[in-house]
């Protein structure tokens, strides 16, 4: 068994394609492999900004050989039937055997075919690789007709110690490869994996991309606690910075103090979005006047020289940010709302300031609903949007409803209106944190439902992977907004009165939108709830009953469902409605008419129909105060009463009997059966 190792050394690798190329590359070649017979054992890719990596360990030195056996057409067929058959399996009609199959004489033909050396199909293999690698993005150097990232200036190929001349456009493989660009230019030869990533790591680069990143958080946290301070986490831009060096050296650098009175959020996402700087923290969350450079360079100076260039850097960059800041609240942030009427939100759902409208009325009918402030939650929805026009927003769109609090503060807004319109897009994410103060919830909410309403009235809704208006997010921030708070909100009339409050034609009614967006949020459920064990079944249960559209109420139905089917009397009858349900329908297809209706007491013979009933009528004495009162644990618990004679009905009592009035009887007594436990859920919908 023998190794394989390939480099393609590249200009710089968009930081953001490292990771999906690695796993491409492993991917296309392993495929490859495979295809033409080669087993192996560990496939390995890696990544630096100017290198992919590849090596595979356990590879036989040659492709099995194969004996392989074709039947032909039928001795006597035409002549071009059998010129096409040998043709395909690239025999002549003498090699070909005549057997007799039973069913008449046809030709055989056996082809045995020599394995190949390894190399040569690697070679095939990795060039069409090459030819077919999926970059988002790629282009040509100079006129050479193949595309690649960035140019490509060269390839290490070995297998088995030995050079695999695979070529790619201009470049050929050899044996070689080079260091970091700055500490280690020099070109050397290797042998093998281990040697490779041994010169590697001795001519600075840090070869593996999980390595890097340990190394450059390592380094940070360091040089934070000898400052003093704390690391801000930032899981994005530490993946960004892990492709972005090669020999990751973390240095720290000082914020000029004139800057230090712009909101922290400014500062840190300037220095995040252009320069890829980690922001320090003091220990009570507040931004530190430091921030940490990852360098890609050792220096004589130990960095000195390029901690003063960043500086000088950031400061032009922070004079920008300053600059916007201070000529922001110059203007109140209530001047800037004519200007929504001239940004389009969407062509068929109108301007910001057609949204801004929309919000305000459906955040006063949320907030009564939910004890919150009327006056303050439509003034906060008003003012959500403002900071749109700003020019802080405009050069980072991030910023936007965080700096809409700080010019609401400005302007002597009360607090709980310059929260609401710093969360009002939130949550955005299962792992974004969620308001609770009851004004930002009620305009979070208005925000996205009248989002979700005007996109589903349009017939504009997520298809397959495709959500481009973020429409399952927005359903999901809905969801985390009503259950983390409790709220008590019947959802379907909020859906009627945010379409009832668009001005522009839509192309579906209020009702099936609202119908269309219940069986939306049916799904997303199941999704939010997946990984606390929920059944999806018992949502779809649930939901199936029409009407359920409190999600709090919703749960609380599942929560006691989950009980009662988890107990045995629970299971049992689960399977028993099953049984009577099957009859009930089987036999509703052969009468043709529906077998609901009043049961005839003077038919019920049997003593176990008649404790049925009687059961029957207890359980629904029972059950209907105990939903109505929401005691969902007390009315599983009612029905649970029902095991025992419906049992005892089923192993004493023939349903299909010969008389036509008892028989039809039966019939209704077990319908009756599945309008009990129908108004708990759609216990059709509910799996075993």
């Amino acid at each position: 068994m023998a190794e394989f190792l390939l480099e393609l050394f590249s200009e710089e690798i968009p930081a953001r394609m490292q990771a999906r190329a690695a796993e491409d590359l492993g991917r296309l070649v392993g495929e490859g492999l495979r295809k033409n017979g080669l087993t192996f054992g560990d496939l390995r890719t890696l990544v630096t900004p100017r290198r992919l990596t590849l090596a595979i360990e356990g590879l036989p030195t040659a492709t099995p050989d194969i004996s392989e056996e074709r039947r032909g057409p039928r001795v006597g067929a035409p002549a071009q039937a059998l010129d096409g058959f040998l043709k395909g399996a690239g025999v002549t009609q003498a090699e070909c055997e005549e057997r007799d199959t039973g069913k008449g004489v046809f030709y055989f033909a056996v082809i045995s075919r020599k394995g190949r050396p390894t190399a040569d199909v690697l070679k095939d293999v990795v060039e069409q690789t090459l030819a077919d690698f999926p970059w988002p993005k790629s282009m040509r150097w100079g006129s050479l007709a193949v595309r690649w990232v960035r140019p490509l200036q060269s390839i290490l190929a070995l297998f088995d110690g030995k050079v695999v001349p695979i070529s790619f456009g201009p470049v050929t493989a050899g044996e070689r490869t080079r260091g970091h660009r700055f500490l280690a230019p020099a070109v050397f030869p290797v042998t093998s994996f281990a040697d490779y990533a041994a010169k590697l790591a001795a001519a600075k680069v840090v070869l593996d991309p999980a390595e890097r990143r340990e190394s450059i958080l390592d380094q940070a946290e360091k040089a934070a606690a000898r400052e003093g301070l704390i690391l801000r986490q930032d899981e994005g831009l530490l993946a960004e910075v892990t492709g972005l060096v090669e020999w990751p050296v973390v240095l720290v650098g000082t914020i000029d103090q004139a800057f230090m009175d712009v909101p922290d959020e400014v500062l840190i996402t300037s220095m995040r979005a252009h320069q890829k700087y980690f922001s320090l923290l003091k220990a009570d969350g507040r931004l530190a006047n430091r921030f940490l450079v990852v360098s890609n360079m050792e220096t004589a100076d130990a960095g000195a020289a390029i901690v003063a260039g960043n500086e000088r850097v950031l400061r032009a960059r922070l004079s920008d940010a300053k600059f916007f800041w201070d000529t922001d609240r110059k203007h109140r942030l209530e001047s800037r709302l004519p200007k929504l009427a001239e940004r389009l939100y969407y062509a068929k759902l109108g301007t910001m300031s057609d949204k801004v409208e929309r919000v305000a009325a459906l955040s006063r009918r949320i907030a009564q609903a939910i004890g919150a402030d009327e006056n303050l939650a439509e003034r906060a929805a008003r003012l959500s949007k403002a900071d749109l026009s700003s020019e802080m927003v405009g050069e980072f769109p991030e910023l936007q409803g965080v700096m809409g609090r700080y010019y609401a503060l400005a302007d002597g807004e009360p607090a709980a209106v310059a929260d609401a319109i710093a969360d009002h897009y939130a949550p955005q994410g299962p792992n974004d944190r969620c308001p609770t103060n009851p004004l930002s919830v009620a305009v979070a909410l208005a925000d996205k439902l009248d989002s979700l309403t005007g996109f589903f009235a349009i017939d504009e809704k997520p298809t397959g992977s495709k959500d481009p208006f973020a429409l399952r997010r927005a359903a999901l921030g809905v969801i985390r907004l009503i259950l983390e708070n409790g709220l008590r909100l019947s959802l379907k009339p909020l859906f009627i009165a945010a379409h009832a409050a668009f001005t522009q034609p839509l192309s579906i009614g209020a009702e099936q939108t609202a119908l269309d967006l219940l069986d939306f949020f049916a799904d997303r459920l199941k999704v939010h709830l997946r990984e606390k064990g929920v059944r999806h079944d018992l949502i779809t249960g649930i939901f199936a009953l029409g009407g359920e559209d409190d999600l709090v109420r919703l749960l609380a139905r599942v929560d006691a469902l989950t009980d009662f089917l988890s107990s045995e009397d629970g299971a049992n009858l689960l399977t028993a409605y099953r049984r009577a349900a099957n009859i009930v329908r089987i036999e509703e297809k052969k009468d043709e008419k529906s077998h609901a209706g009043d049961i005839d007491p003077a038919l019920l013979e049997a003593p176990e129909e008649k404790a049925l009933q009687q059961g029957l009528g207890e359980v629904r004495q029972a059950m209907v105060p105990a939903l109505a009162a929401e005691r969902f644990a007390d009315a599983m618990t009612a029905l649970a009463r029902l095991r025992r004679p419906v049992d005892a009905f089923f192993e004493a009592v023939t349903v299909n009997c010969d008389a036509p009035a008892v028989r039809l009887n039966r019939l209704r007594l077990l319908a009756q059966i599945g309008a009990a436990m129908g108004a708990i859920a759609d216990f059709s919908k509910i799996e075993g």
